[in-house]
């Protein structure tokens, strides 16, 4: 990440001195009215440049909503500016989804073409710039900004513009479009099928919650958390968690959860009906050697998104690190398991590898391997267990996708964020094309199993019918043992849906509420 720290220095950036505004013709999403730098006169406006694939602009979410609420009478704006990586975030309804699934309350440009990254000099994701109430750049930064840092940089424009007189009265007043209420899901991330496959654990991610379910019925036996944000161990109806992602169903009566935006791993007793937390304790936490090995219970993680067992571990997609962590369940320890830590696609033994926001895993135990979903490289990732090595099937770099079938050298994807591997086949949710696809380790090969390029009302699968309703980034897909049948979360459609291989039908799977 790069880093331009402005201080108190004044700057004004454009042609001729001139100040940018924000392009009549760029849609706003989270507000009822377009802004300009003309109805910000007079207050000091926080710009954050992100993209919603981004783990780091993610983190910069709690901190922008700190800064809010520290400011909310005072005239300070928070503006997001989305500046897309991928084609799919570039879509102003996937931006909205976005806003909505992450429930920010600040107004958000759709920034086309990076036209005002590039005017205002952005470097990376996040950027994070603060104007003047004279639209004068005061402070700027790349990457994660602490909450002591940025409140500083605001405190000392109000103070100083204060004393100069430029300062508005009070907040900008806006007001933000309410949503529709939602069913029973709402943002779905991953799931997990009980060892009969008679029940799944699903995590309810923006209803901080998770659910098991009925795998033929769909009726939910069980919820698990009150559906209050928090990090709260105890009973199923007082326990809260903080959009989960990964669930993990081990034996008969045992889910693990990924706690992600708690930064936390949980652990839940079907039996005894309980929760407890075994590793983070709600703050985000550093980069770890690879010497560290460390008490879970002592240990900050940084945004666990998925989980797999292998040999009495949980291994953690820790997507906020570019790295595999592993939890021990005997002793009760956590240490770094896979990735330098440095963000990109490289092959190699596990300490010098890197991966970039690995988001999903799923273990082949007939060959040891893993395969990860290394989200932010558009990759599917091999890791030889045994061996300690890790490879590339799929993928190429952090600015390479797209979506093309092919062989491992030309296949292209965009975003994945889930793996199911079932003998030769590896199953991908390639989320930010709403498609499901297969690789055939066997055969060197990609090909769609669900989905079309481009569209998420539409679903293509050879021979067969399908449903109307088409995937809309869909988070996770999990295989059935026979190979048969697919479960796929299909996280913007707020469903699960099932894909038959015996007569090619995708399916919706109505959840019921418990009566």
């Amino acid at each position: 990440m790069g880093m331009d720290v402005l201080g108190g220095v004044n700057r004004i950036i454009g042609p001729n001195r001139g100040a940018i505004d924000f392009p009549p013709e760029f849609k706003w999403l989270n507000t009822s009215e377009p802004l300009s730098a003309g109805k910000l006169r007079g207050q000091v406006v926080v710009l954050d440049f992100w993209t919603y694939c981004c783990i780091n602009c993610m983190h910069m979410l709690p901190v922008l909503a700190k800064i809010e609420d520290a400011y909310k009478d005072k005239p300070v704006a928070v503006i997001g500016v989305h500046s897309a990586k991928f084609p799919n975030e570039q879509r102003p309804e996937n931006i909205q989804e976005a806003v909505r699934r992450y429930e920010m309350r600040h107004p958000v440009i759709v920034d086309e073409d990076r036209r005002l990254w590039k005017a205002f000099g952005a470097s990376a994701w996040p950027t994070i710039v603060v104007l003047g109430p004279d639209w004068r750049v005061q402070y700027k930064r790349a990457g994660e900004v602490p909450f002591s840092e940025l409140d500083g940089a605001v405190e000392s424009v109000l103070i100083d513009r204060r004393y100069e007189g430029m300062l508005a009265k009070g907040p900008l007043k806006l007001s933000v479009p309410k949503t529709a209420a939602g069913g029973v899901l709402s943002y779905p991330g991953k799931m997990s099928l009980s060892p009969d496959e008679a029940r799944f654990a699903i995590s309810d991610s923006n209803h901080n919650r998770i659910l098991i379910v009925e795998t033929a019925s769909g009726r939910v036996v069980d919820a698990v958390g009150s559906g209050a944000r928090g990090l709260r161990d105890g009973g199923f109806a007082e326990c809260t968690f903080f959009r989960p992602q990964g669930v993990l169903w081990l034996g008969s009566g045992t889910v693990y959860v990924a706690d992600t935006e708690n930064h936390a791993l949980r652990e839940v007793d079907l039996e005894a009906r309980t929760v407890k937390t075994i590793a983070g304790d709600g703050t985000q936490g550093p980069y770890q050697p690879f010497e560290y090995s460390g008490l879970g219970a002592k240990t900050r993680l940084s945004s666990p998104w998925d989980l797999a067992y292998h040999r009495h571990k949980l291994l953690v997609a820790m997507a906020g690190l570019h790295q595999i962590w592993a939890y021990d369940i005997g002793t009760g320890t956590i240490y770094p398991f896979g990735g330098s830590g440095m963000e990109n696609i490289f092959d190699g033994p596990l300490t010098n590898a890197q991966f970039a926001q690995p988001s999903g895993l799923s273990i082949n135990a007939d060959n040891d391997h893993m395969y990860v979903a290394d989200s932010e490289v558009s990759g599917v990732r091999s890791i030889d267990l045994k061996g300690r090595f890790v490879s590339t099937l799929v993928g190429s770099g952090l600015f390479k996708f797209g979506y093309k079938d092919g062989t491992f050298y030309e296949a292209r994807m965009q975003h994945p964020l889930g793996v199911a591997a079932i003998g030769d086949k590896i199953y991908v949710a390639d989320t930010y094309n709403s498609a499901i696809r297969v690789i055939d380790v066997a055969h060197d090969s990609v090909s769609t199993v669900i989905g079309s390029p481009g569209s998420k009302s539409f679903c293509k699968f050879g021979e067969g019918g399908c449903d109307t309703l088409g995937l809309y980034e869909p988070s996770d897909v999990k295989a059935s043992r026979n190979g048969r049948t697919l479960y796929v979360v299909d996280t913007n459609n707020h469903l699960v849906r099932t894909f038959s291989f015996d007569d090619f039908m995708l399916r919706t799977l109505a959840l019921r509420e418990r009566d």
